[in-house]
């Protein structure tokens, strides 16, 4: 079997810092992949390689190999590759318009104009992440008005709409309150099902909660992998265990 994501050998760099070494990472489909490790590791870096976000950094450069289903993304259109692989933020993200129009602006831009279909993909979308019963009588209103957790939904709902193969996640419940974190984190669970997830997350016990695997990054190297009840029960790496029980990050 394909794996969704496989990286071999894969560096990358700003300007000279090397912020990436030698990653080889196998990321499953339909899975929950968290990437852990302290501050300024190499955790974001990694997702953005996914769908390129980082060629946006004057200065940014990779070597190595890093494939979506088995096609290399630095041979794709950027665009397109977006489109395979969608991207939840830190902060919620969404744009001053309507919520219809939110969820329509991916679809409008891959050439869907027709109402009825927009219709059905808005409505599936927001179905899909757990916020249509709460917006249905409101897609008129503007996005802004939703509450921190609401928009984090929408944009997870933004991201949905296109049809994406892998989602990305990067510390998407950082600036929500428990409760919504908690929607968010179910929602995770039941997306699985249809496409596979990198969620990249300061938090332990969500890594624990959530994940299949988990991938311990440090000083840009990926020093450990494996299924998330052997990397928090039964480490191998001594300094998986000293991050994870909170001795540094």
């Amino acid at each position: 079997m394909t794996a969704a994501i496989n990286t071999v050998n894969l560096n990358a760099w700003y300007g000279k810092t090397h912020a990436l070494k030698n990653i080889n990472l196998k990321i499953e489909d339909n899975k929950i992949t968290a990437i852990i490790g302290p501050s300024g590791c190499g955790k974001s870096t990694f997702i953005r390689c996914l769908n390129r976000m980082n060629d946006l950094i004057d200065g940014f450069r990779t070597e190595g190999e890093l494939l979506v289903h088995g096609t290399d993304v630095n041979q794709e259109d950027p665009v397109e590759l977006r489109k395979k692989v969608g991207m939840v933020f830190q902060k919620p993200n969404p744009f001053p318009k309507s919520i219809y129009e939110n969820i329509a602006y991916g679809p409008r831009i891959h050439g869907i104009n027709d109402k009825k279909k927009l219709d059905v993909i808005v409505e599936t979308s927001l179905k899909n992440a757990a916020l249509w019963d709460e917006v249905k009588d409101r897609l008129k209103d503007n996005a802004l008005e939703l509450s921190g957790g609401q928009q984090q939904r929408l944009c997870i709902a933004r991201a949905l709409a296109v049809e994406p193969q892998i989602i990305l996640f990067d510390e998407p419940c950082s600036a929500l309150d428990p409760v919504s974190t908690s929607k968010i984190e179910d929602l995770m669970t039941d997306l699985k099902e249809k496409y596979t997830l990198v969620i990249v997350t300061h938090n332990m016990q969500q890594a624990a909660r959530v994940s299949d695997y988990t991938a311990f990054f440090l000083m840009g190297e990926l020093v450990e992998f494996g299924e998330t009840k052997q990397i928090f029960k039964k480490p191998k790496e001594k300094s998986t265990e000293d991050y994870i029980i909170g001795r540094f990050g």
